[in-house]
């Protein structure tokens, strides 16, 4: 699978992803567009770049090493090597089960990044029939920092927390006794005096129209209401190892909500004016159809990112030192911003301007507060996939790269599946069923003894194979009647089980099994003619969530990797 570089649009293998952003990047520091520049180019911007910079009065040796560097790599051939060994990968692929008609699946896959990182410091939240409401879910990432401790105590906590600030304006939200008696523990920490402060924090919104008329600010202010209580609690230093650096993480979360039809006429007047004052944003333009709402809680550097009719909105907001605005802040706060490359660190520390945790630094925690960036979009038929994903992702790849290679990889998904049933479909016509090696495929003697009728399946060893330029290529598994033998450039031996897993099925071995594997996957839907079990809906989104994370780990990620992928009822409509 290749990837489409956001910058020149040309087609990029995953490993080669990462020299070729550093390539861009060079270029755009010597003030050159085009990679075909040759050097006599190079090196006379070279040369007017080094005058311009010794004509200023502040002479700067580090960027005066920026373009030696720059010009440099342009200049060394580069070898393109996979930044990480994918054949030692060693995921953590979870499917969770979810029941909410919104969601057709969810799948959450994992690395350590075990290159470059010794934990794994990242956490995920799932949570069906949230506050004891059907059709209802809240999910969430937690990327950790610095340890793991702030990342546990925040999927575990945080959503006692929101669902406690819910159910004190929405009835329909609803405690359990021992989520209750969670809650009330932690009544001694949250104080009258810091009541007072809580409630001033929570009234403070952003300066931006969306905050302005919003009909679900009840919501937003739960979300902050929760998150300053989260940063309270983690204030406590329970199980925080160190005395001076504590631990601290970066949030995402999402209330998924249906809309019922008693829901919707209740607040009909109040659905119209707030579509009405977002009428200019793509997401509201199927407001009458809306099936359901998303609720969006971000702080950090993790991200969420909605597929509408085959187009990418990012959900969240980045809160580290490239966003102009958050530097602002924190200078004007009296904070102070490294210079490290590329865009500075919080006092020397961190990258993140906003979080939850980071206690042990109290001249840190100044800088770093933990107001969320909330937001509610409507969701219907038209929404295909939501993605949730740590910064071991957002670091190497941006949005666009991102959304195109999810739907790229639930194509080629697609394609495998249809070719697989249609494989199926045709065994019990079959005498014969012979997996063969690829010693056996180039021994014409081994395949003229074949009885009559034989059918010859290749082994699927490689479904996606690299082409002479180095591109992967997608080979289907194929059956073919003796008389029409092809060459397959597929290696190794493999049962017959392995071409017929790709929808987690056991191979069937007889021709009942084979009537009963059929059968399991007839469960209704009707996208372009074909019938698509849920079976398939797992594995695909096993399969795509798997693939980013492969994707990630060969463009060069240094961080640990978490994504949470969910499949939505448009998903049927993707091409």
């Amino acid at each position: 699978i290749s990837i489409f570089c956001s910058v020149c649009q040309q087609t990029i293998y995953p490993h080669h992803l990462f020299y070729h952003k550093k390539e861009h990047k060079a270029l755009s520091f010597l003030g050159c567009s085009s990679p075909q520049t040759d050097k006599q180019t190079l090196l006379a911007q070279r040369q007017k770049l080094i005058s311009k910079l010794t004509k200023l009065p502040k002479y700067s040796e580090r960027d005066r090493q920026k373009i030696d560097y720059s010009f440099e790599f342009l200049m060394d051939k580069q070898t393109y090597t996979s930044c990480c060994d994918l054949d030692n990968f060693n995921n953590s692929s979870t499917l969770k089960k979810v029941k909410n008609s919104l969601i057709k699946a969810l799948s959450i896959c994992q690395d350590k990044n075990s290159s470059w990182q010794g934990d794994m410091e990242d956490r995920y939240i799932v949570l069906d029939n949230y506050g004891s409401r059907s059709d209802t879910c809240f999910l969430g990432l937690v990327d950790g920092y610095c340890g793991v401790t702030a990342a546990e105590a925040v999927s575990a906590e945080l959503p006692l927390l929101f669902l406690d600030q819910l159910a004190q304006t929405d009835s329909s939200y609803r405690k359990s006794k021992d989520e209750q008696q969670i809650l009330d523990s932690f009544a001694p920490v949250i104080t009258a005096d810091y009541r007072e402060k809580e409630r001033i924090f929570s009234d403070k919104q952003e300066n931006d129209k969306t905050n302005k008329t919003n009909t679900y600010k009840w919501i937003h202010k739960a979300y902050a209401k929760s998150f300053w209580r989260m940063d309270r609690l983690l204030q406590l230093g329970r199980n925080e190892t160190s005395k001076v650096r504590w631990s601290g993480c970066s949030t995402v979360t999402c209330l998924v909500e249906r809309i019922h039809n008693e829901k919707t006429d209740s607040t009909k007047e109040e659905e119209i004016n707030y579509f009405e004052n977002h009428r200019h944003s793509p997401l509201a333009r199927t407001s009458k159809s809306a099936a359901g709402l998303l609720h969006i809680a971000n702080i950090g550097n993790v991200h969420a990112v909605l597929c509408k009719n085959g187009k990418g909105y990012c959900l969240s907001k980045e809160h580290s030192t490239s966003n102009a605005s958050e530097r602002k802040r924190i200078l004007q706060n009296g904070g102070n911003i490294s210079t490290n490359e590329p865009d500075g660190l919080v006092e020397g520390h961190l990258r993140t301007t906003r979080g939850l945790g980071h206690h042990g630094d109290p001249v840190l925690k100044k800088s770093v507060i933990p107001v969320p960036h909330t937001i509610s979009v409507p969701i219907d038929d038209s929404c295909q996939f939501l993605i949730l994903a740590s910064n071991g992702l957002w670091e190497v790849l941006d949005y666009s790269e991102v959304l195109a290679l999810t739907l790229t990889t639930f194509t080629h998904y697609l394609r495998m599946y249809g070719c697989i049933q249609q494989n199926v479909t045709s065994l019990h016509k079959c005498q014969y069923l012979v997996p063969l090696s690829e010693d056996h495929l180039n021994d014409s003697k081994a395949i003229n003894d074949l009885p009559d009728g034989a059918e010859i399946l290749y082994p699927n060893t490689d479904i996606f194979l690299a082409d002479s330029k180095g591109n992967l290529t997608q080979n289907e598994p194929r059956c073919s009647r003796r008389s029409s033998l092809h060459t397959a450039s597929y290696t190794g031996q493999q049962s017959v089980k392995t071409v017929l897993t790709v929808g987690s099925k056991p191979s069937p071995q007889s021709e009942e099994d084979i009537k009963a594997y059929l059968s399991s996957c007839e469960t209704p839907t009707t996208a372009r003619g074909r019938l698509l079990s849920q079976t398939f809906y797992d594995n695909a989104a096993g399969y795509i969530s798997e693939q980013l994370v492969k994707t990630a780990l060969a463009a060069g990620s240094r961080d640990n990797i978490t994504i949470l992928i969910v499949l939505l009822n448009g998903c049927d409509k993707i091409p």
